[in-house]
């Protein structure tokens, strides 16, 4: 009896042996990124001793020298968005890889229109920033001849690999924060639904109002569409009601600083009538009066990594495991007790 057919080793066979990423492998073998002396010879001590022979025609198919990649984001004036995609450029910038970037606000155009101009020009892959939380039909023409690796939202049903962070365990900690001062008349400014992080920012402080014995269905929540004019819109609607809540918490920091604006427009102090916090730490924050404790979530780092998994998928046909990257919150001048409880 025959012993069955060995399949031959694979990249990812090497990167386990070496205890390195995909990418790492495929710096080495390429020759097209940085990396250190030591995970270098192990990626090649690997290769001896699992006999990898790559796939020379494959390969050549797959790289065309130089890259052009893709990459889509809703809204560049988005501090936020602006440091995923200084990310993406700086893990492009090693390879010598091209991004062409459209941003669907700036255009004044539907995310489907530029995702057509994007396919249009023959990218090799995308990394996606969804502001719709859907995949516009252009994407799914690019997906069919290059890869596509989501950022910052996940689009579910799609199995697209995506890289995002703790949204919802932030969202649970910085809502904790706000009740342990003792606040329980709070509202909520939420994200749009359609989108990933909204709906699991959403949970987070859900679960916290749970956690400290409020019933998360009385709580009232309004959804923006995390512009900062929206969050002005929703905080004087939500302030008008009597009693007015105590805090309110806002799924983004734009929206936080719309909320704050109305504040100082009707005369609220913040946070001493009006304890405000948001989600994404973007640099503007710290910079207010008074400085707005937030839920940092790492831009640059998720933007560097999606263009990553977007290179591994070029170079090897797959990405390996990807933990959501961690969240935490800081906590500055924007919270205090409520004034019945002083």
């Amino acid at each position: 009896m025959t012993e069955p057919r060995r399949k031959p080793p694979t990249m990812k066979d090497v990167a386990a042996h070496a205890q390195v990423s995909l990418s790492t492998v495929s710096y080495v073998l390429n020759d097209s990124g940085p990396v250190a002396p030591e995970r270098r010879q192990r990626v090649l001590d690997a290769v001896r001793v699992l006999n990898y022979m790559p796939n020379e025609s494959a390969r050549k198919l797959k790289r065309r020298s130089p890259f052009t990649i893709g990459m889509i984001v809703p809204d560049l004036t988005n501090q936020f968005f602006a440091m995923v995609t200084e990310g993406v450029q700086k893990a492009a910038s090693a390879r010598d890889v091209l991004v062409v970037l459209v941003a669907p606000a700036a255009a004044e155009q539907p995310e489907e229109k530029q995702a057509q101009l994007l396919r249009r020009q023959r990218v090799d892959g995308v990394v996606y920033l969804s502001g719709t939380g859907s995949l516009p039909a252009a994407i799914h023409e690019i997906a069919r001849s290059g890869p596509i690796v989501l950022v910052d939202e996940k689009i579910p049903g799609t199995g697209l690999p995506a890289i995002v962070a703790e949204s919802r365990k932030g969202a649970r900690a910085v809502a904790a924060h706000v009740l342990e001062q003792g606040h329980r008349n709070v509202a909520v400014i939420g994200g749009p639904m359609a989108l990933w992080t909204a709906r699991q920012r959403l949970a987070g402080y859900r679960e916290a109002f749970a956690g400290a014995g409020l019933d998360p269905d009385a709580v009232p929540v309004i959804a923006g569409d995390y512009q900062q004019e929206s969050g002005q819109r929703i905080a004087a609607e939500l302030l008008a009601a009597d009693p007015r809540p105590t805090a309110l918490i806002c799924a983004n920091d734009l929206l936080a600083i719309g909320a704050m604006e109305h504040c100082r427009e009707v005369g609220l102090r913040v946070p001493e009538d009006v304890s405000i916090v948001g989600f994404d730490d973007l640099p503007l924050s710290r910079l207010l009066t008074p400085r707005l404790t937030s839920v940092s979530q790492p831009a640059r780092e998720m933007g560097y990594r999606a263009a990553q998994a977007l290179f591994e998928l070029l170079d090897a046909g797959e990405v390996g495991p990807v933990a959501d990257l961690p969240t935490t919150v800081n906590l500055r001048d924007s919270v205090c007790p409520p004034q019945e409880s002083t």
